[in-house]
């Protein structure tokens, strides 16, 4: 827990980066500063979970996107690896986020990176691959990461990795142990010269890429495999599913197969670190006319309205004017310091001497 006043801040950091402060086991502190003992339990085994969520900036300051949803997924992959000592409350967490935000005073689009793992053995605790008998620790830091604005192209190959199956690997979790998978197949395609890769299940149908959903467009529509395959639904995934059905488009999920693929319309990604990505060529073809199609351009358009109009109103207008519904319940402002509330991991006393200062 936090005492006395909080030493200097360090220098604020540059846009594309690091920042300078991070949530660590109840405090926050120099990025820079925490130290894992090499005996980590979720270093060891994979036994931790992530999300990745983003904070877009805007004239109003910066505002997290569905942070709630993330949170909350977070927490329940937590209860299934029995991490419980951490903050247990989406709002704690948000609450966490928040003040994070603010003390690194990024200058443009943040990701945020929040980490929940097993720690170190209780005592009595014989050594070994175990859930219970381990403390549990959270990290939460933030990363300045510029949105790119359009669609980005990519040229992606098709694995030779397959995607875990469900009943081997809980993939409806961000479990870490789990992306060792996308981790080579995303190496092996880019030491081929591609910039990403699609998995298959076990079935050979399409699962997901490393990091990503994957969408087909026919005849105007929009195809994605079902939530209830082989593959994480993401949070942008439902954003993006919501948002375009709210708009009139067609939304199905239904199977692909690598042909579907092949003789697609257009075929894009979606996922929080990438938000809308055209695939415009795939293991060598082009996909449709080898470039970023309508289709992909309106999605990321109707998706980049839904991350940054700036309030509620604004929401509604914007979302009006590109064809769809707003939804201003998906943002939380960072609100300004002298509105911060208590904190998880800070002495009342504490919070009212920051907000003494910022007055």
């Amino acid at each position: 827990m936090m005492a006395g006043p909080f030493p200097s801040a360090p220098p604020r950091p540059a846009q594309l980066g690091l920042g300078a402060w991070a949530y660590d086991r109840g405090e926050f502190v120099p990025a820079q500063a925490p130290r894992l003992p090499l005996s980590t339990q979720g270093l060891h085994y994979g036994t931790g979970v992530f999300e990745g969520i983003r904070a877009y900036r805007s004239d109003g300051g910066h505002q997290l996107f569905r942070a709630h949803e993330h949170y909350a997924r977070m927490l329940r992959a937590c209860r299934m690896l029995r991490i419980t000592g951490i903050p247990a409350t989406t709002p704690e967490l948000i609450d966490i986020t928040v003040e994070l935000l603010r003390r690194n005073a990024h200058d443009g689009d943040v990701y945020v990176r929040p980490l929940a793992h097993k720690l170190s053995l209780l005592p009595d605790t014989p050594p070994g691959v175990s859930l219970a008998g381990v403390s549990d620790a959270l990290s939460i830091t933030t990363f300045g990461y510029p949105t790119a604005g359009g669609v980005k192209e990519v040229r992606c190959a098709l694995s030779a990795w397959r995607r875990p199956p469900r009943d081997a690997l809980p993939v409806q979790a961000k479990i870490t142990g789990g992306y060792v998978t996308s981790a080579l197949a995303c190496d092996e395609a880019r030491a081929a010269g591609y910039d990403d890769a699609i998995l298959l299940d076990r079935s050979g149908n399409v699962a997901e890429a490393t990091t990503a959903n994957v969408f087909a467009v026919r005849d105007g529509g929009l195809v994605t495999p079902p939530d209830a395959g082989d593959l994480l639904a993401g949070i942008t995934r439902d954003t993006v599913i919501t948002l375009c059905r709210e708009a009139g488009m067609t939304v199905r999920e239904n199977p692909l197969s690598p042909a579907d693929l092949y003789t697609a319309d257009e075929v894009f990604l979606t996922s929080t670190a990438k938000e809308v990505a055209a695939v415009v060529a795939l293991s060598g073809r082009d996909i449709g006319s080898g470039t970023a199609g309508p289709v992909a351009a309106r999605v990321a358009a109707l998706y980049r309205t839904a991350t940054t109009a700036p309030d509620a109103q604004d929401a509604h207008d914007a979302q009006d004017r590109a064809g769809g519904a707003g939804h201003p319940e998906w943002l939380t402002p960072v609100q300004p310091a002298s509105r911060r509330a208590h904190l998880p991991g800070q002495h009342p006393r504490q919070a009212k001497e920051d907000t003494d200062d910022a007055a």
